[in-house]
């Protein structure tokens, strides 16, 4: 192709600017363009992921879905398409926001980079049709696994600390909520449900965003009280279920499968039931009398031990439980508890919260 400045004898001397590319050449080094930036954009945003599943999880199955898809990525990112990048001439290198200069946990690291891929896959699924014909349905195929990935993986982190939370923190209506929750985070809760049977929805849908932000800014786990509806407005981390509310399937289709789900129980039968149904976790109780449930009797610490040796996956035993007898339910087989009164009426929730982890991590230390 001629130069600009070519100087052609045909036309007696004058020199003709002649453009270096063709149009179609120049829309052509676009479209290289885009695709070199979004695949280093995916594959970039993929490792971030792949570390946390790697270092942060030690999860081996995660960590090779993560790198196989990078290796497959790398296959497309030809010499060809690195020769088209401009790096100096990229006007986007100076644009950012507020929100990429910070991370408030790993979660919102995680799903930051997450959005990030599944954008940069949407890209090259759409660009890369004007490049190669099977570009599009490969690229279209990894973004379905990554959406895969993503609901695995923040279901796998859901139930890791599910597993590891030892306190369980069920709150009541209180003027102080929640200064009240952030003192029972500063001292080591991981797990809390929002419960308030008597507001309305317009405040509890912001007492429940407050507390999901303020849950999430410690990692833990933020679970609604029996409103699946709310549960999902506010992205919780589940729904917590009474014997009477939607069947735990409802609840799954409505949830998805990355969400916990728990059901309250009260006796052996309720028990197989819920776990046979697919409850991530069960309540067992009441133990003790409590306000919190009138006119229900305690199931007593017989139903402790019965939970201890037969329930196959976590459960908290719940009601009444306090700083005076948590030890009494420790020993007929509880590893986990749930405490309502204990923590909203104390003085120093703080102070409460290290001594309940105390007991518990006493019997079973934290792994």
């Amino acid at each position: 192709m001629k130069e600009a400045g070519y100087y052609d004898e045909s036309t007696n001397g004058v020199v003709v600017m002649v453009e270096p590319y063709s149009q179609k050449e120049l829309i052509q080094q676009v479209v290289y363009r885009i695709l070199d930036a979004n695949l280093d954009r995916a594959r970039e945003g993929l490792r971030i992921i792949e570390e946390w599943c790697r270092f942060g999880l030690n999860n081996a199955q995660l960590s090779a879905e993560c790198k196989q898809l990078r290796q497959e990525i790398a296959i497309w990112h030809t010499a060809e398409l690195r020769a088209a990048r401009n790096t100096p001439g990229d006007r986007g290198t100076e644009l950012t926001h507020p929100q990429e200069e910070q991370r408030s946990s790993v979660k919102s690291l995680l799903q930051a980079n997450f959005c990030r891929v599944q954008e940069a896959l949407r890209v090259l699924e759409e660009y890369g049709k004007l490049y190669h014909p099977n570009m599009g349905p490969a690229f279209k195929q990894m973004r379905y696994r990554v959406y895969t990935l993503e609901s695995n993986l923040m279901g796998y982190q859901r139930h890791q600390l599910l597993l590891r939370s030892r306190l369980y923190l069920v709150t009541s209506p209180s003027e102080s909520l929640l200064a009240t929750v952030e003192a029972a985070l500063k001292g080591g809760l991981t797990l809390v449900q929002y419960r308030d049977k008597t507001a309305d929805d317009t405040l509890r849908l912001e007492q429940a965003t407050k507390l999901r932000q303020l849950c999430h800014s410690y990692g833990a786990l933020f679970i609604i009280n029996d409103r699946v509806d709310l549960a999902l407005a506010v992205d919780a981390d589940g729904v917590h279920l009474g014997q009477q509310d939607m069947p735990i399937a409802i609840a799954r289709q409505l949830l998805g499968p990355q969400r916990l789900i728990g059901r309250s129980t009260t006796n052996s039968d309720e028990m197989q039931q819920a776990i046979t149904e697919g409850a991530d976790y069960i309540g067992v109780g009441p133990v003790y009398e409590t306000p919190t449930k009138v006119g229900k009797a305690a199931a007593g610490l017989e139903y402790v031990s019965y939970a201890a040796a037969n329930s196959s996956i976590p459960w908290f035993a719940i009601g009444g439980i306090d700083a005076n007898n948590i030890n009494d339910v420790i020993d007929a087989g509880a590893e986990r508890v749930a405490v309502v009164r204990s923590l909203m009426q104390a003085e120093q929730p703080t102070l409460v919260t290290q001594y309940l982890l105390s007991q518990l991590n006493r019997v079973k230390p934290e792994t």
